[in-house]
């Protein structure tokens, strides 16, 4: 038997130890993990952390795009405590349930758009889309279309890190040749990103070639094979790009065409982080078929995905009631989780967070604008409380950097120091707030990434990686 000595962590630094010397944690980079171990966190209130060491940082990026009405809510505690106390667990197998689940279901179908009415609950976002996956299957299927089960998706998107989600998902950072993904069945088109257009195409130009492709592309495979269309209504971890204007309707338009289903991917959207509690109708114009959704769901107190989605669906996978519809978790519906979001929709709603968001959000994008006028900045792009700066080495060409500058991996550290958390991804630094963010946060969040972006733009050019 091992001793369990090593389980006396008395500090700091025996807890860094522990952690380097026992987890796998999500997208490891084994070299540098192996060298530096991680930054521990050990308390968070609202918009700010504090790691083991008393350090305090300003968290710009919401956890993962989650943190939405702040952190250290007590009465998120107490509605928490008070439901696990009461009904711990119970299982949503079949036929049966749980209060927190019936009333969290009834609550999310009238927020929804359209008549998506129906919930499947999930543990997270990627088992959402996941199950959102096979009921583009089931639904076609009960039709009696059989071949009807291509979907089409798009490159630079993220649905996820199950086996489906990552296979739908296209990123280039996401992709690895350890792993195996699932190739057939599954279709990717151009991202719509406006600011990686072809030369001389302006947006609408650029969305008639979007347009175009997609139906080219239903035309090879015959609109007959393709059962989903699934996209993020502003593409988050692939640089959250916002596409450009009737894009999404149009699309939408030529999926109704032909039966195919409209899957929006809100997982990072939905409940606020837009000002809306659904991106996709208010922001977008589109009543789609599914909804998937997490992170802001409960705000990141604990984990809980859901699948929203149509009457018309239900009715049709419902039409034989001797089928079974085989897919769900041992924590569906959990009524903690479900408990949680409850209480996290109430604040939102009470506190007019979605209002906030929305002030403060182009407040805080008006502000990071002023970014584009350094050097190194391609472009500040993004809606509300979604942004990202975009690194370049070159304005006029849109050309980055080389990998081995590690511009946007430098920022995040310099930032760091100056108590501001930012999220490197590639050429981009990323930021998804709190919906709690003040416009004097907003300030500081700006002042700060200012600072680091010019520390680190000087250190480029001693180095000889940017010339601008």
């Amino acid at each position: 038997m091992k001793s369990t000595s090593a389980l006396k962590l008395n500090s700091p630094d025996a807890v860094w130890q522990a952690d380097r010397r026992h987890i796998l944690h999500p997208w490891t980079q084994f070299g540098p993990f192996e060298k530096d171990g991680s930054l521990i966190f050990e308390r968070g209130e609202g918009c700010w952390l504090w790691d083991s060491e008393g350090r305090k940082y300003f968290d710009a990026v919401g956890g993962m795009w989650c943190t939405n009405i702040g952190l250290g809510r007590a009465e998120m505690a107490q509605a928490i405590g008070e439901q696990a106390q009461k009904l711990a667990f119970s299982n949503t197998f079949v036929d049966a349930s749980n209060v927190p689940s019936a009333q969290l279901a009834a609550k999310l179908a009238s927020l929804a758009p359209g008549d998506l009415n129906r919930v499947h609950f999930t543990t997270c976002g990627s088992t959402a889309v996941d199950t959102a996956f096979r009921m583009v299957h089931f639904y076609q299927r009960a039709l009696g279309r059989q071949e009807k089960t291509q979907i089409i998706a798009r490159d630079m998107s993220y649905h996820g890190s199950t086996y489906i989600g990552q296979s739908l998902g296209r990123r280039p950072g996401d992709r690895v040749p350890e792993f195996l993904y699932k190739e057939s069945g599954i279709h990717h088109l151009t991202p719509p990103n406006p600011y990686r257009a072809p030369e001389g195409m302006d947006e609408a130009a650029f969305t008639d070639f979007l347009i175009d492709e997609f139906e080219a592309k239903l035309a090879e495979l015959g609109p007959e094979k393709v059962g989903g269309f699934i996209a993020e209504p502003i593409q988050a971890s692939g640089g959250v790009i916002v596409p450009p204007k009737d894009y999404l309707r149009r699309i939408h338009a030529i999926c109704r065409e032909h039966d195919i289903l409209f899957i929006a991917d809100e997982v990072v959207t939905a409940f606020g982080r837009l000002g809306h509690w659904f991106a996709i109708e208010d922001e977008f114009g589109v009543v789609p078929d599914i909804i998937t959704c997490a992170k802001g769901l409960t705000s990141g107190y604990l984990p809980l995905g859901a699948v929203l989605f149509s009457d018309r669906i239900w009715d049709v996978m419902a039409s034989d009631g001797e089928r079974w519809f085989t897919s769900g978790f041992t924590y569906s519906g959990h009524p903690v989780s479900c408990a949680a979001a409850l209480k996290n929709i109430e604040i939102m709603e009470r506190e007019n967070l979605l209002a906030q968001a929305a002030e403060v959000g182009d407040y805080f994008l008006e502000k990071l604008k002023s970014l584009e006028s350094l050097p190194l900045i391609g472009q500040v792009r993004g809606r509300r409380l979604m942004v990202c700066v975009e690194s370049v080495a070159s304005k006029a060409t849109k050309e980055p950097l080389p990998e081995a500058a590690n511009e946007a991996k430098r920022i995040a550290d310099a930032a760091e120091a100056m108590g501001l958390m930012v999220r490197p991804m590639g050429h981009l630094n990323v930021m998804s707030p709190p919906l709690v963010m003040t416009k004097n946060d907003a300030d500081f969040v700006v002042d700060t990434l200012r600072k680091a972006i010019v520390q680190v733009t000087d250190e480029l050019r001693r180095e000889g990686w940017f010339r601008g």
